[in-house]
C-alpha cells in the first residue's frame, strides 16, 4: 500500500516557515542538496531540475498534497511547479483550472485513504501546517530536513493537541556540514 510521506524542511524550533510564511532562510545550497537530489530528486520544482540536469524519473513519490499556501508561494509566475506528480491542492477558495493541479474542497483524509488504495509510488506531504494537522492519523512517515535556524514564530509543523498520540521510530538519519540533518520516522 502507498505511504503517505510528510517531507518538509523544519527549523531548530519547530516551523516549516516564518511569521509571515517566509522560508528564504532556510539553506538550499551545501553538501546536504547532494542526498536531496538523490533520493528526493522528485520533491523539486520541475522547471528548477530541468534547470540543473537532475533526473526525476526514479522518485518515490507520483503524487503531491499542497494546501492552498503552500501553493500560492510560486503565484503567479508558477501554476502548476510539480508537473512530473499528480498535484492535488486543498483549498476553500475557487480556482480557475490549471493543467496537472487538482484544485479540491474535499475532506483531506478522505483524498489521502482514496489515493492508498491506488496502485502508484508513495505520496508527498509537501506542505503546509494545517494540512499536516488535518491528516496527522493518515501519515505514515515524517522526513524532516532539521534546518540549523530559528524563526521564533511562524507556521509550525503540526498545530498542537488537534490529533491522537501516535508513537514513530526512526528509520534513519543524516548528519550534514551545513549542519542540515536529514532524518526519517516511520510509524509504528
Amino acid at each position: 500500500m502507498r505511504e503517505l510521506v510528510y517531507y518538509v524542511a523544519v527549523s531548530l524550533d519547530g516551523y516549516i516557515a516564518g511569521p509571515n510564511g517566509q522560508f528564504d532562510a532556510f539553506l538550499v545550497e551545501g553538501d546536504h542538496m547532494d542526498g536531496i537530489n538523490e533520493r528526493f530528486a522528485d520533491t523539486i520544482p520541475t522547471d528548477h531540475a530541468a534547470a540543473l540536469g537532475i533526473d526525476q524519473s526514479t522518485g518515490i513519490f507520483d503524487t503531491v498534497l499542497m494546501g492552498a499556501n503552500t501553493y500560492a508561494a510560486g503565484l503567479p509566475e508558477v501554476t502548476s511547479p510539480y508537473r512530473h506528480l499528480d498535484q492535488y491542492v486543498f483549498t476553500h477558495r475557487r480556482r480557475d483550472p490549471v493543467d496537472g493541479v487538482t484544485f479540491t474542497d474535499r475532506d483531506p483524509v478522505e483524498v489521502v485513504r482514496e489515493l492508498k488504495q491506488t496502485e502508484g509510488k508513495d505520496i508527498w506531504l509537501c506542505g503546509g501546517g494545517d494540512l499536516a494537522t488535518q491528516l496527522a492519523e493518515e501519515i505514515d512517515r515524517f522526513v524532516l530536513k532539521r534546518q540549523p535556524v530559528m524563526f521564533g514564530s511562524g507556521i509550525p509543523l503540526m498545530a498542537p493537541g488537534r490529533y491522537a498520540p501516535r508513537r514513530f521510530h526512526r528509520v534513519r538519519g543524516h548528519d550534514f556540514d551545513t549542519g542540515v540533518s536529514i532524518v526519517e520516522y516511520a510509524a509504528t
